[in-house]
């Protein structure tokens, strides 16, 4: 059951990254609607984005090295995506590394 989460939650993840990239890649900064709603959803990435060394750090030492954005990135992935409730700390730092 875990593994279906943590599939579902690379999928949900990957696809909100895609859209995240698109959105703040074609949209740019031609008029303020597309940038004001491209801005949230790739805040909402950046914020898992800056999480990857700590995710890695957290991984490595098998729980024991907790980062401040390693921290955010799981409760913003916990508030989000239903799949990530009930996932690990681990498998949600696995999961953000596999991005």
């Amino acid at each position: 059951m875990v593994r279906t989460a943590l599939v579902l939650l690379l999928t949900g993840l990957s696809a909100s990254a895609f859209a995240g990239s698109f959105a703040g890649t074609s949209a740019g900064a031609s008029s303020g609607g597309s940038s004001a709603s491209s801005g949230s959803s790739s805040g909402d990435d950046k914020v898992v984005l800056q999480a990857r060394e700590d995710a890695a750090g957290f991984v490595a030492s098998d729980g024991r090295i907790r980062g401040a954005r390693l921290e955010a990135a799981l409760r913003h992935l916990r508030e989000t995506q239903s799949a990530a409730r009930d996932a690990s700390d681990l498998a949600l730092a696995q999961a953000i590394l596999a991005r």
